[in-house]
């Protein structure tokens, strides 16, 4: 058992490097399979879901082989013939259903446990299965099981009914190999779409309009390896954001790129930070006097449901009344009674949060109830007065890389605790 514990109170100071982004790699490791030669991945984040999704590849044979030191991920799928993964493995991690596209690309047949992840609320398949008919495969739903099948993949016309990001790319990894054209109607438009497709061209793939919600692929018949280097983690970038604005401290965020963190910039300009850009760089003053705003979580290029929790933070440390709506998962305000307990005075509604700015925050014992919560809930123990501990920490481990280490090199006073 680990704890995380913060002290709050403290200003940070200097410039953090963000990491490769934990939802762009995830789907370039599964696309991985597509070619059965060796695939390497540069700036690979070593998280618990990319360990995991490794994990999975190794039990249908694929070697695997990650260099800690130089952060790549080396993959060879020459030798797969398995086609059911671990389903102890498949049950820790939602995005282990990323690999049925390829798998069915490449081999006609697959049979996967349904997935697990955080309970975030319900995230059903049932658009990559759709895609994944329209394609011409056959769909078995057992008890607590996917299985199917087909002779041969044919390109097809598809529209989802929400612009699912999962189901995108379970859709595009499977259409690269199709016979004939594909079109992917309301798409999502996520830079880690681009991000996937960049790599999938890399490997032979016919792909246009990758990052707008009309993607079309024309199908090839076999793919080469390739070596990719994956975006920055957008979510991380913005979770260090927050920390400048909620300390009001001026922090130095390096390796970001402008365009993908629009939704993010505007919310906080409109809460009264101020920010400078430098190249591949963004320059957080927050030491300013903040102002209550709406957000309304969207897909992109809407604000993401994955910065919603760090928000709320931040709002609940803001004088005045603030709204949350979030329209993506019904079940993520698991971190308000977290919150609550450190003081935040924070109403839900259905799929709203009111939230009223207190002067200030007080330590407590709190759990990570899922990823962005433990972030978030790290957030507010930086602006609190005393010390927070936050167990189940083994969340924020799946989406942040080494996170008190780059706080502590900010001047925070957090420390690990192994129990």
């Amino acid at each position: 058992m680990e704890k995380i514990v913060v002290k709050g109170g403290c200003k940070l100071s200097g410039e953090v490097n963000i990491s490769s982004a934990k939802n762009s790699v995830l789907p370039i490791i599964a696309a991985s399979i597509l070619c059965g030669e060796k695939c390497e991945i540069k700036n690979a984040p070593m998280l618990e879901d990319v360990l995991v999704i490794c994990d999975v590849l190794r039990s249908l044979s694929a070697k695997v082989d990650i260099d800690k030191e130089s952060n790549i991920i080396t993959i060879d799928t020459s030798e797969v013939t398995l086609c059911e993964p671990d389903a102890e493995l498949v049950k820790k991690m939602r995005a282990s259903f990323l690999i049925m596209g390829p798998m069915l690309a490449r081999f006609g047949k697959f049979k996967i446990s349904l997935p697990g992840g955080c309970n975030i609320g319900s995230r059903p398949i049932d658009l990559h299965l759709k895609g994944l008919s329209a394609l011409g495969a056959k769909i078995n739903l057992g008890h607590g099981y996917v299985e199917a099948y087909v002779n041969k993949l044919v390109g097809s016309q598809i529209y989802l009914d929400f612009p699912s990001v999962g189901a995108t790319e379970n859709i595009m990894m499977s259409a690269v190999m199709a016979e004939g054209e594909t079109t992917i109607e309301n798409a999502a438009a996520e830079p880690e779409i681009i991000d996937l497709a960049s790599f999938l061209i890399s490997m032979g793939a016919k792909i246009q309009g990758a990052g707008t919600d009309t993607i079309h692929i024309t199908g090839v018949k076999n793919l080469n390896g390739a070596s990719h280097t994956p975006i920055y983690d957008r979510i991380e970038a913005g979770t260090f954001m927050v920390a400048a604005a909620i300390t009001k401290s001026k922090l130095k965020i390096n390796g970001i790129l402008e365009e993908h963190m629009k939704p993010v910039i505007a919310k906080l300009t409109e809460c009264g930070l101020s920010m400078e850009y430098q190249g591949g760089s963004i320059i957080i003053d927050g030491n300013k006097e903040l102002r209550p705003v709406d957000i309304k979580t969207m897909p992109y290029p809407g604000f993401p449901t994955d910065m919603q929790a760090q928000m709320m933070v931040l709002l609940s440390t803001v004088n005045g009344t603030s709204i949350i709506t979030e329209t993506i998962f019904e079940n993520r305000y698991m971190h308000v009674n977290e919150l609550k307990r450190m003081g935040a005075n924070i109403k839900t509604e259905g799929r709203s949060a009111i939230i009223e700015g207190v002067p200030r925050l007080t330590g407590a014992e709190v759990k990570a109830t899922d990823l962005r919560a433990g972030a978030a809930l790290i957030l507010a123990g930086l602006a609190a007065e005393g010390n927070t501990s936050i167990q189940d920490v083994y969340h924020i481990d799946r989406g942040y890389v080494e996170i008190e280490k780059k706080f502590q090199k900010l001047g925070a006073n957090i420390i690990r605790i192994r129990e």
